[in-house]
């Protein structure tokens, strides 16, 4: 019997799961086909998603869909940004409802803060995406601040910070 309306959250969390599983998203760098990929355009790791992500991730969900059918060796690459001056007054204000600032706390307390907000925010960034159905290749995620990434963002964001 079919039920008189449809509820898409009963459903929707086993699908994907099964998607992921099955490999549906991933890249295959030696797959037949044109190659195709799009970037994620890195949403900043300062709060969370709002409908303006939504509508960019979406168009380029149906993009990355569309050359998947017409056969096309595909990537979309997920990510996010660190957003560094944004993430620390971000951070700032939530310590400072706590009643601590950063000078207090010395910079290896901060960065540990700013690093557990990256991993809270990113989490949540990723979490809502991933709820969207984005069929993002999550294998390849990476974080603007990873290891290997540009070396201009590490001189920037982090050798200058650290002198100055």
């Amino acid at each position: 019997m079919l039920e008189k309306t449809f509820d898409p959250a009963a459903c929707e969390a086993r699908l994907y799961a099964q998607w992921e599983e099955a490999g549906l998203f991933a890249a295959h760098p030696d797959a037949s086909g044109d190659a195709y990929s799009i970037m994620f355009p890195p949403p900043n790791v300062t709060g969370t998603l709002h409908f303006g992500h939504a509508l960019d991730f979406v168009l380029q969900d149906i993009l990355i869909r569309w050359k998947r059918l017409e056969g096309a060796n595909v990537l979309w690459q997920p990510g996010t940004d660190h957003a560094g001056i944004a993430t620390q007054m971000v951070v700032e204000r939530v310590l400072d409802k706590e009643g601590l600032s950063r000078k207090e706390m010395g910079r290896e307390k901060f960065v540990e803060r700013v690093w557990e907000w990256k991993e809270q925010s990113g989490g949540q960034i990723i979490k809502q995406l991933r709820t969207l159905g984005a069929s993002a290749d999550w294998e390849r995620e990476r974080f603007t601040m990873d290891e290997g990434l540009s070396r201009a963002v590490q001189e920037v964001f982090v050798t200058l910070h650290q002198q100055g």
